[in-house]
């Protein structure tokens, strides 16, 4: 039973389909979407392994985790506080608090935060516009989610690198239009690409985002995998995506 005084005004429970799993939204403000739920499905997890989320927002990615690997414990850290607090309300509801951790902190601190080497896996679904284009409101909370305010792919690249272990993964899901910077990003911080996986809204149709996992002092040998194709026909989800969503 979902105990409704951790709902604020305005704010709604979503039902993820998942392990009895919900989650806080405000549909005034960023709610989730497909990219986050593909980024869970692509993530790898040791047993027991510590994880780290970056801009976890209202922390779909950590409460998905938590049901779709053995991690043995998953903290998600987001600098916008409003987030950060329905990301936590969201734990508490779903009695997740001995499994995550949600920080409201900027990404930039990982290392002071957390330590050298101390994850065995990063992940992060950053904001993919640079910063500029597009903004009319810099300080709103979703020209913050999308635009590049608070932190650059090089932020994010190098705090991932700095706080995982070696032969530790990062996890990244973007834009392939920015692949070339964000594979350059990337070797500066010797996490090397290993496994790479476009998303077309249709087969034939062009891709609209990319998932990575590089791995920290990895060797240089990086498997294409086949593509997610989102709809198999107008209107009707391929199988793949119904696998990763629960349906």
């Amino acid at each position: 039973m979902i105990d409704e005084s951790l709902i604020k005004p305005g704010e709604r429970f979503d039902d993820l389909e998942r392990s009895n799993l919900h989650i806080i939204q405000d549909p005034k403000r960023f709610c989730f979407g497909m990219d986050a739920v593909l980024l869970s499905g692509f993530i790898r997890v040791p047993r027991g392994g510590r994880v780290l989320d970056m801009c976890t927002g209202t922390g779909i990615i950590p409460l998905l985790l938590s049901a779709k690997t053995e991690a043995g414990e998953i903290i998600g850290t987001e600098i916008q506080p409003d987030s950060a607090d329905m990301a936590a309300r969201s734990v508490k509801a779903n009695a997740l608090e001995g499994k995550i951790k949600i920080l409201n902190s900027d990404i930039k601190n990982s290392l002071e935060m957390f330590g050298r080497d101390s994850f065995d896996a990063v992940s992060c679904n950053p904001p993919y516009m640079p910063a500029g284009r597009g903004i009319t409101n810099p300080g709103d909370v979703k020209a913050i989610a999308r635009h590049e305010i608070l932190c650059t792919v090089a932020d994010v690249c190098s705090q991932a690198a700095a706080v995982l272990k070696d032969g530790g993964h990062f996890f990244m899901v973007h834009r392939p239009a920015r692949l070339a910077e964000i594979f350059e990003r990337l070797s500066e911080n010797r996490l090397e690409p290993k496994r790479m996986k476009f998303v077309q809204p249709e087969a034939g149709k062009k891709p609209n985002m990319v998932l990575i996992d590089a791995v920290k002092g990895g060797g240089r040998e990086l498997n294409v995998e086949e593509p997610v194709i989102v709809f198999k026909e107008p209107g009707v989800y391929s199988d793949e995506i119904r696998d990763i969503y629960g349906y």
